[in-house]
């Protein structure tokens, strides 16, 4: 095998491509990535890998930052792990967002190097200022690397890019050290395995494919691509290619509910079921949980900025409901190189309800545009913590309740109005099936699915349970949510819809 991989080589694992390493190891002639039609074996990738690498150094001297511009395919994961094979941090694109936000994310990255397939390359010419004198590679040319670059563990891993309030994204490093304690943790509560076969939904701009790639690889495992036209056939999908650990958005369920296809045993081969990036429901955990009856049913809470989740709340059909406010699961316990505090609006800590704050192992160490730091972190107790966003209150027990978004509170008539509350109230109306509320000018508006009813019945239905300041006074009937490039619900494409009427 090109680049031979000596015995005890990274044995701690304490950098990312390092988890890859281990599967190389354990499993060289295992199938690591089933993408469509291309399987590729663990010696094949790291190959591959270690092919795109050579180029890297050999055109960059040793590049800093490497783009990867590529579709969801075997050329974009082999350019991650060859972005830190040649010592870089791995800056992941997609080809098909618009060409306003890859130009800012490629001016905020700075990269040395971009890695592009045949979609990327063909915008280009759009990029030229941006890029600089910056190495665009396609396919390898150069000698391939003999062996992958030891990193330290506080060089950057990977920069993901999240919404910024300003409309520009923000730049987000995550060193080795964070995503090695991530990965520590998630194997020592799974115990995964080469015989699992991981799907992979995740857009690579999106850090929940961190846990798909890396969980998966760290193991010697089989990751399957998930194309998006399969998320209306889940349950064919997951039987075709014997799918035994599944992440993803919650979307996902509803989804599969409006087309008939989450019927009870319907995942049988499922053995681990994780959701992460927006509110878990708790009808829709019990949906899942019905469909995949030998598997368990996990919650997943965090922001990339603690890289990937940081608590995890397991689905318990009798004792879980309890546990959920406003319709939503718990968002569980913190992970155990974590700390949290909550914070008042008035600047108290300690408080039992307040915006969830977070130290710890995973933590990211600052935004890359270091004005994008103001007011994102908590200095307390010797430690700086970072603030989430998110509104949590504990629960008997001590595990966390997820609230909603701070920037979720909203003023209607002078009175405090919690996103979350309202819509917990809004699917608790006959023939609604799942709900939105949007504020626009101190004025609630709902977006619900399930059946058509006249608005002068769902205000009616809602006086019985909210004050009036909390009921929507306009509502629109969709047959599904538009979604973001993560497969989140796309608030904002929701708030257009009412600034378009």
């Amino acid at each position: 095998m090109t680049g031979v991989i000596q015995a005890g080589f990274v044995q701690t694992a304490e950098h990312l491509h390092g988890w890859f390493l281990r599967g190389v190891r354990a499993n060289p002639n295992g199938v690591a990535l089933r993408s469509g039609a291309t399987s590729l074996t663990y010696r094949q990738l790291h190959e591959r890998a270690l092919a795109l690498a050579g180029d890297l150094v050999a055109r960059t001297n040793g590049p800093r930052r490497v783009g990867v511009l590529a579709a969801r395919a075997e050329y974009a994961y082999a350019g991650i792990l060859a972005a830190g094979y040649a010592g870089a941090a791995a800056v992941p694109l997609n080809p098909d967002f618009p060409v306003e936000r890859t130009r800012r994310m490629l001016g905020a990255a700075g990269v040395d190097a971009l890695l592009v397939d045949a979609e990327g390359a063909a915008q280009l010419p759009t990029f030229a200022d941006e890029l600089g004198a910056a190495a665009v590679i396609g396919e390898p040319t150069c000698p391939p690397l003999v062996e992958p670059h030891v990193p330290g563990p506080d060089d950057v891993a990977y920069i993901m890019f999240t919404s910024g309030s300003t409309g520009r994204p923000k730049g987000v490093p995550v060193l080795h050290r964070n995503a090695d304690a991530y990965l520590r943790h998630i194997q020592g509560r799974y115990h995964f395995t080469a015989d699992d076969v991981f799907s992979q939904s995740a857009d690579l701009t999106f850090d929940l494919s961190v846990f798909d790639l890396y969980a998966a690889w760290g193991v010697g495992a089989t990751l399957v691509t998930v194309p998006q036209q399969q998320f209306v056939a889940v349950p064919k999908f997951v039987a075709r290619h014997g799918i035994t650990v599944w992440l993803s958005s919650p979307s996902v369920i509803s989804l599969l509910r409006r087309v008939r296809a989450l019927k009870p045993g319907s995942l049988p081969t499922m053995r681990t079921s994780l959701f992460c990036g927006e509110p878990l429901l708790a009808a829709d955990a019990a949906d899942w949980q019905a469909a995949a009856p030998n598997s368990v049913v996990d919650n997943l809470y965090g922001p990339t900025e603690l890289t990937v989740s940081c608590s995890v709340h397991r689905w318990d059909p009798e004792l879980s409901p309890a546990l959920c406010v406003n319709g939503v699961v718990s968002i569980g316990s913190m992970h155990d190189e974590l700390r949290y505090v909550l914070v008042g609006s008035d600047g108290e800590v300690g408080v039992e309800k307040g915006e969830l704050c977070v130290t710890g192992a995973q933590m990211f160490p600052g935004y890359l545009e270091p004005e994008d730091d103001a007011g994102r972190f908590l200095d307390h107790d010797g430690c700086r913590w970072y603030r989430t966003g998110d509104l949590a209150t504990t629960l008997p027990g001590g595990e966390l309740a997820y609230l909603g978004r701070t920037d979720h509170q909203v003023k209607v008539n002078g009175v405090r109005v919690e996103l979350a509350e309202v819509e917990w109230g809004l699917r608790g109306l006959a023939g609604v099936t799942d709900a939105v509320a949007v504020a626009v000018d101190g004025e609630l508006h709902a977006f619900y699915l399930g059946d058509r009813r006249p608005d002068a019945e769902l205000i009616e239905e809602l006086g019985a349970v909210f004050p009036r300041a909390m009921i929507p006074l306009r509502y629109r009937h969709l047959d599904e949510f538009p979604l973001n490039a993560n497969r989140k619900t796309d608030r904002k494409a929701l708030a257009a819809l009412l600034a378009s009427e």
